[in-house]
């Protein structure tokens, strides 16, 4: 099986097709209300999907890299997988040689894990690196999508119950979009964090520098 990849952005992506909700609002009944789902505007965007079809491409050694170790991690566990239920279906099983047996298992599968995350590392962090320029693009594209059709308020549509068609500006915020950004960058400059960690990263810096300022200076050694 595949190694799938993933990031903390994509899960608040919509992964159903966009499309058949995208309708061009021909009327709006409401004067100035529209809803839009950014998440699957952002998914349906042109950088976006130009960019996951060609991350396979990309990052070909990382994937093959991690299946390969998955797949050793995979016949690594299937004999001790094997013993365990064996053991277990012995007439007086041993539950404290069976617990070992179990942690053992565990420990590798964890161990594996967090093993393939790190090779596949470098495609999270494109992942989040094609977002967050998209991103950065969105809120632009909104306003003058809202411009155009004399929107003054737009709901999210995921918390609206119900509503027509012709409030739907998913596909006016698209069209601007990719105007905005018909491309994204793939692989992020060397040492690049999401903007999150860079955020956290000042903070941490900031505070430490709070507290080195009030910090009382140092009294000067009386010369006497």
């Amino acid at each position: 099986m595949k190694i799938r990849y993933a990031s903390a952005l994509l899960a608040g992506i919509a992964v159903a097709s966009v499309a058949p909700t995208m309708a061009v609002a021909q009327a709006v009944v409401a004067p100035g209300i529209a809803i839009a789902n950014p998440p699957a505007v952002v998914a349906a965007s042109t950088a976006y999907t130009v960019a996951q079809q060609q991350r396979p491409t990309t990052y070909k050694p990382q994937i093959d890299q991690a299946n390969a170790r998955k797949a050793q991690i995979e016949a690594q566990l299937r004999p001790l997988v094997a013993k365990l239920e064996a053991d277990s279906k012995a007439a007086n099983p041993n539950q404290a040689a069976l617990q070992q047996q179990y942690g053992q298992i565990q420990q590798i599968q964890q161990a594996g894990e967090a093993e393939i995350q790190k090779i596949l590392e470098p495609l999270n962090l494109s992942q989040q690196y094609v977002l967050e320029q998209i991103g950065d693009k969105l809120d632009a594209a909104t306003q003058a999508a809202m411009d155009k059709k004399k929107i003054s308020v737009v709901l999210d549509s995921q918390a609206v119950i119900k509503a027509g068609q012709t409030y739907n500006l998913n596909q006016d915020i698209l069209a601007e979009l990719n105007k905005a950004i018909p491309s994204a960058t793939l692989v992020p400059p060397a040492g690049w964090l999401p903007r999150a960690q860079r955020e956290q990263q000042a903070q941490a810096a900031a505070a430490q520098q709070g507290a080195a300022a009030a910090q009382p200076a140092k009294k000067a050694p009386d010369g006497r």
